[in-house]
């Protein structure tokens, strides 16, 4: 049973191999001076920073508005926004588990190529690129204006 222990630590590089085979023999001896082992040293070459050369930012020629019905619509979703498209998601016609799905799913989406998500109502999200700058106005300021004011 000691001859398995040792070979399995043998192999697994905790003790050394000293060469000698024991006989399994009910005669105990003294055990050897454990050997000193030495560190082992790494050596790391230095890694040279990776330098991708990036495109001019593409001119935004559309903002694409998607209404899934059904979670499996998310690929379309995400060739829209890695082309570098805004993409504007309406879930008012999703059951609530999938809708939290594809808010998860977007969420990764936006963070992986470093854009952003906001909501816009409830069930209505815009995914925005890096190259995309969204204002937001003060919201007592567009409550305030008269330019919806029909009365």
């Amino acid at each position: 049973m000691s001859n398995a222990l040792r070979r399995m630590t043998n192999y697994l590089g905790l003790t050394e191999d000293d060469g000698t085979v024991q006989e399994s023999v009910n005669v105990r001896t003294k055990p050897a001076a454990p050997a000193k082992r030495q560190a082992p040293t790494l050596s790391v070459a230095p890694q040279l920073p990776v330098v991708v050369p990036t495109a001019e930012p593409a001119a935004i020629d559309r903002i694409v508005t998607i209404t899934p019905r059904f979670y499996s619509e998310a690929r379309a979703i995400g060739e829209f926004y890695r082309e570098g498209n805004p993409v504007i998601m309406n879930l008012s016609d999703m059951e609530e588990s999938e809708r939290k799905r594809l808010i998860d799913f977007a969420s990764g989406l936006v963070f992986g190529h470093a854009g952003t998500i906001e909501r816009v109502t409830s069930k209505v999200f815009l995914l925005s690129p890096p190259n995309v700058m969204v204002s937001s106005e003060d919201k007592t300021a567009a409550a305030n204006a008269s330019l919806f004011n029909q009365s």
